[in-house]
């Protein structure tokens, strides 16, 4: 009995990798290994890159902005009709110089997903659960080693991004005080410079930090659908049915095709037999075939039920050891002779007709 408990105990857990197919219901549901850091990191990355090459042209359209919203004339112009006019155009503005940014982050972050686990559209994540409003449920996420893991990665991002960033503006320290002894307007291109730096600095720490946790989510991921021998067990009767059904089924299968080829006995012309283990059963008619078939066979007891058979309908039988255990061999149920078998079967054939005739 303890035995057969401890084989049931190790047969549940979840030592296996996933199959395909537990694979794919887990991808249905939306459950992929994915970083989200990744996305962070490839949308920072490629924003700050955009803004190297494009900060110029916004810097000079943000110039003019300024200058526009603080233009005399404009703000003696300002009414309770025209400020819709100026909000309008003003919004217009701002939407010119924040889109390139905008739409090179949104492209970032699709591709930075779609690099991650290609295109996947689930409800799966958004549908209504009880269990995640549970105050239990909620406190074991909170207090888990997965909560802990991320705590560590968070800690660990500050650190470092924070550590480059401070890196770089320790290296950088005498040119921006000097920037104290320049006017405004030559100060910001060296702002600009320096916040770019940072920038690609701390998106590139990011991107390093984000292909480790992409490591550790796809190892937790894998941990987490691991499948005990049983699941497979029970997976593989789902999907390819019951062992013993499907033997079942092929048992009836055999006996329904074992009942139609004793059916044909009767109908041939004779039987060809080792004497004791083979039997062979040809048919011809010259009207419809161009060689004798073979409508029945089979070997020992099934051989014994065939000559039987052949002997209560006074089908003939012919002993002929090599041509029984070649046709048997070579010839399956409803197929022709081979045509070096011919003449050795036409012999037999013209001896069966002469039988007939004299009977």
């Amino acid at each position: 009995m303890k035995y057969q408990m401890n084989l049931q105990y190790f047969s549940q857990e979840k030592t296996e990798k996933a199959t395909p197919k537990k694979r794919q219901e887990s991808r249905k549901k939306g459950q992929v290994a994915k970083s989200a850091d990744i996305n962070a990191a490839f949308v920072l990355f490629v924003s700050v890159m955009f803004l190297s090459f494009m900060g110029g042209w916004m810097g000079e359209r943000l110039k003019h902005l300024f200058m526009y919203s603080l233009d005399k004339k404009l703000l003696y112009d300002v009414t309770e009709t025209s400020i819709p006019k100026l909000f309008w155009e003003l919004s217009i503005e701002v939407a010119i110089i924040l889109a390139p940014v905008m739409i090179a982050a949104m492209a970032a972050g699709v591709i930075g997903n779609y690099l991650q686990v290609g295109f996947l559209l689930s409800t799966e994540a958004i549908q209504m659960k009880l269990e995640r409003i549970n105050p239990l449920s909620g406190f074991k996420r909170i207090y888990s080693v997965r909560a802990l893991a991320e705590l560590s990665k968070s800690m660990l991002k500050i650190l470092m991004i924070g550590g480059v960033t401070f890196f770089i503006l320790w290296m950088e320290r005498d040119v921006y005080l000097r920037m104290s002894l320049v006017s405004i307007e030559a100060s910001l291109p060296v702002f600009g410079g320096l916040a770019i730096k940072m920038g690609f600095a701390a998106s590139l720490v990011l991107l390093f930090l984000a292909f480790l946790d992409y490591m550790y989510q796809k190892y937790d991921f894998e941990k987490n659908i691991r499948m005990s021998k049983q699941d497979i067990k029970d997976e593989y009767k789902k999907s390819e049915g019951d062992p013993k059904i499907k033997g079942k089924i092929k048992e009836k299968q055999r006996q329904m095709a074992m009942r139609r080829m004793m059916q044909e006995v009767p109908k041939a012309d004779v039987i060809i037999t080792n004497p004791t283990h083979y039997a062979i059963c040809l048919k011809y008619d010259d009207s419809g075939m161009d060689a004798p078939v073979v409508v029945a066979k089979g070997v020992d007891l099934i051989a014994q039920r065939i000559k039987e058979i052949g002997k209560e309908h006074n089908v003939v039988t012919v002993e002929n050891k090599p041509l029984a255990r070649t046709l048997y061999a070579r010839v399956d149920i409803g197929q022709v002779i081979p045509e070096d078998l011919f003449k050795a079967v036409a012999e037999i054939l013209a001896f069966v007709y002469r039988i007939k005739k004299k009977v």
